[in-house]
């Protein structure tokens, strides 16, 4: 598929930002900063003030909300509004500072609140595998399985932390055990979703099915796709796997197929300077022959092209034919898998003996 649709060059760090769909806080509910910090940290009044912003904005389920900071003031409002997901990095940043706050202070409150947090998770995942964007799931999209802004990717991580680290010890042996064999059923999850042509295996949707597995669509624009994403994130959670089966190791390398066939060259996304615009500027495609590969953040499922979608839903072959709104404000393209082909991929297969 090289040269399919449209390709852009590097996009500058100015023009990245200006396309990224989440909210600075979004990894973690604005935890991330905190979870830098030395062992020590944990132990001062700093710290204990933070864990008892983080604590109030525990929902009753046991998780956080998204897109909230939950590290600056303590939450006074309805409870009844907090409404937990897994979404935009929202729980598991929460949960890893209470682990390191107990393991510094030995806080039972702290303590208290991962187990809530634990449980909420496993409780969450479905009986194949896989966890919705937030639990309970009703009946809209967010029911699908998440692997959009790497939901179910982090969800993972974090239970593998909580088996396997010494910074879980804390856990009981029986939530120890639990979280690994969320964990390994959320990996057999991952490949039995991931989508095969001709019998070949590519990459994943953003979304999945619950039940059967099969991509599913999220929002009007985001259509049941191939992902030039958020497999990158899959992708490199299994190449983490120690001792590799033969089913992993075939997945890697069929979606690293994917992404070498996908790649997409000869063009920029550059920002004009366009006064009839709402906001005074505007994304446009300009060609590039030096411009480095780069993909697309959908392709369609039966040709294999890129694809750019307004909120009608309708499927554009160009980003140029959607509107201003949704032109400008989405991560249409990306360098996603860059590092993944140039580094990763190449060191996996050395740290395993493979040719």
């Amino acid at each position: 598929m090289r040269n399919a649709g449209l390709s852009f060059a590097r996009v500058l760090g100015l023009a990245l930002a200006l396309l990224a769909p989440v909210p600075s806080m979004a990894a973690g509910g604005g935890t991330a900063p905190y979870l830098q910090k030395p062992d020590a940290w944990f132990a001062t009044p700093e710290a204990k003030h933070v864990a008892e912003i983080i604590l109030s904005y525990q929902s009753d389920l046991g998780g956080w909300p998204k897109n909230t900071d939950t590290v600056d003031a303590p939450y006074t409002g309805d409870r009844k509004e907090l409404h937990p997901t897994f979404d935009n990095g929202a729980t598991t940043g929460e949960l890893r500072f209470l682990a390191r706050m107990f393991n510094a202070t030995r806080d039972e409150a702290c303590r208290t609140a991962f187990q809530r947090g634990l449980a909420y998770i496993l409780k969450a995942q479905y009986p194949t595998g896989g966890w919705p964007q937030f639990h309970p799931p009703g009946k809209q999209y967010h029911r699908h399985i998440t692997f959009n802004d790497d939901a179910m990717v982090r969800l993972l991580e974090f239970l593998r932390e909580v088996a396997r680290e010494d910074a879980c010890k804390f856990v009981p042996d029986v939530e120890r055990k639990a979280s690994d064999k969320a964990f390994a059923d959320g990996i057999a999850c991952i490949l039995k979703c991931q989508i095969r042509i001709d019998g070949k295996p590519t990459v994943w949707c953003a979304q999945h099915d619950e039940i059967d597995y099969s991509p599913r669509p999220a929002r009007a624009f985001e259509l049941a796709s191939f992902s030039g994403s958020e497999s990158v994130g899959i992708v490199r959670l299994l190449m983490s796997l120690e001792k590799p089966t033969p089913e992993v190791i075939a997945a890697v390398n069929g979606a690293m197929a994917w992404f070498e066939a996908a790649k997409i060259t000869g063009i920029r996304l550059d920002r004009v300077s366009d006064p009839q615009s709402a906001k005074g500027k505007n994304l446009v495609v300009v060609a590039d022959p030096e411009g480095p590969p780069l993909w697309a953040r959908f392709y369609d499922l039966k040709t294999g092209k890129p694809f750019f979608c307004d909120r009608d839903g309708v499927p554009k072959a160009t980003i140029a034919e959607i509107g201003y709104e949704r032109r400008n404000g989405y991560a249409w393209y990306g360098e996603w898998p860059a590092k993944l082909i140039e580094k990763d991929y190449p060191a996996w297969k050395a740290r395993n003996h493979f040719r």
